[in-house]
């Protein structure tokens, strides 16, 4: 992203700033270990990921000096997933473009195996990070693990202990957990799940959630940008609050999208100061039930994701979320905005623990019950803005590449120990 301080457009280029970073080696460190130029491929190919690793990819580039960094994207969400190449101005190395209509996990799990074991030969990278929990996440995982490099896994350790809720996403998770060799975990909920696994406890970290350094610093952008305002005034919005909605599972597929849709629809037709604004996942499935039900009232607009900017912007100026989103989970609390979560159960328990989210499902009744409280109960309305985020303190990007760094400086140590060097 362009730095928000100067004002300039999403996508121009950065001015990064040098600033001290990465692990004091230890003395023992062998020559070798300390001037290896360590090569790090990072594998993603949806939007979220993109999103949570482009911290961790510019704070990389900060230490060009001692880290190469190849970026490989699977592109299954092509429009989505080059919206936010294009904001934070992420420079792929390499496309595996997969994306095909009506794609499945099939389609995904294939595609992304084999064309990733080719790179994966070809640049020998020293580690893999993936992030959280998409199939191409865990098929990365398991081609690196095929060819014996290390993976590092970001927001490592959400569980929600129910395989079809998310699905596939929970079993994606745990797999890559036991094939990572660094599990950096969100929140210490997270690490103490991989500790009941029986995780090895040395592969385990908690370093905060990159979406946080990425909402934090899109959130200035937003705060000193004025293309952000009148994308909100081209959006033509009845005055009135605002209620941003997001549906896209795949478990709600079907009835449980169809549910939102009529819930939302009761609660802008009870109260007239109410305007709903649903931003549509473009898989075709999603979106012709949405439009069935929503697209023709007059105080709700059912629109296309806007690109992360916009989208904070509209965060921001929501007075509450619903969603079945996993990262506006993490989002919500930061910006001060309650969130209902349709979920019937969620991998980011944190939110709900400390007041900041209600987990109400595609229950239509029970949407409408925690809806109408929120409206119309100023005291439980504040009773839900929590005044620090459990989820990071927007640093998480920079702990990821410390302990990176410092996991393959004793890696080569020790492989260059094994060849017969001597340290000094």
């Amino acid at each position: 992203m362009s730095n928000p301080e100067r004002g300039m457009e999403p996508g121009a280029c950065r001015q990064r700033v040098a600033k001290p970073s990465g692990p004091v080696h230890n003395a023992a460190t062998t020559k070798q270990a300390a001037e290896k130029m360590f090569q790090v491929l990072l594998a993603f190919g949806t939007r979220p990921e993109a999103i949570k690793l482009a911290p961790v990819y510019d704070e990389m580039l900060r230490r060009s000096d001692r880290i190469r960094l190849i970026c490989c994207t699977t592109g299954q969400h092509r429009e989505l997933l080059d919206q936010v190449l294009d904001l934070f101005a992420i420079q792929t190395d390499y496309d595996l473009n997969i994306l095909k209509e009506d794609q499945g996990l099939f389609h995904i799990t294939v595609s992304v195996l084999k064309g990733i074991e080719e790179i994966l030969l070809k640049e020998k990278p020293d580690i893999v990070v993936v992030q959280g929990d998409t199939t191409s996440s865990f098929v990365a995982a398991l081609a690196a693990f095929y060819l014996r490099i290390p993976v590092a896994h970001v927001e490592a350790g959400l569980r929600s202990y129910d395989r079809f809720q998310p699905y596939p996403e929970e079993v994606n998770r745990t797999f890559i957990s036991h094939i990572a060799d660094l599990n950096f975990c969100p929140t210490p909920r997270a690490a103490e799940n991989l500790l009941r696994e029986q995780i090895a406890s040395e592969s385990i970290h908690v370093t905060g959630n990159t979406v946080i350094d990425a909402l934090l610093q899109t959130k200035r952008f937003v705060e000193h940008h004025g293309a952000t305002n009148q994308y909100l005034k081209d959006l033509d919005l009845p005055s009135g609050r605002m209620i941003l909605v997001t549906g896209h599972r795949r478990e709600n597929f079907g009835e449980g999208l169809a549910n939102l849709s009529l819930a939302i629809l009761e609660l802008v037709e009870q109260f007239d100061d109410v305007v709903a604004v649903y931003s549509v996942h473009p898989n075709p499935n999603v979106r012709r039930q949405v439009d069935a039900i929503l697209s023709s009232h007059e105080r709700i607009k059912v629109i296309p994701p806007p690109d992360y900017v916009r989208f904070v912007a509209l965060m921001n100026r929501a007075f509450f979320i619903i969603t079945d989103s996993g990262g506006i989970q993490e989002e919500a609390p930061s910006l001060k905005k309650p969130v209902l979560v349709a979920r019937n159960v969620t991998e980011r328990p944190e939110a709900v623990e400390c007041g900041a989210a209600v987990l109400v499902g595609t229950d239509r009744e029970k949407i409408m019950r925690e809806a109408s409280r929120l409206l119309k109960d100023p005291d439980h309305y504040k009773s839900m803005i929590v005044q620090e985020s459990p989820f990071g303190d927007g640093h998480a990007s920079e702990r990821i590449t410390d302990l990176i760094e410092s996991f393959l400086t004793k890696r080569a140590s020790e492989r260059d120990k094994r060849k017969g060097y001597r340290s000094f």
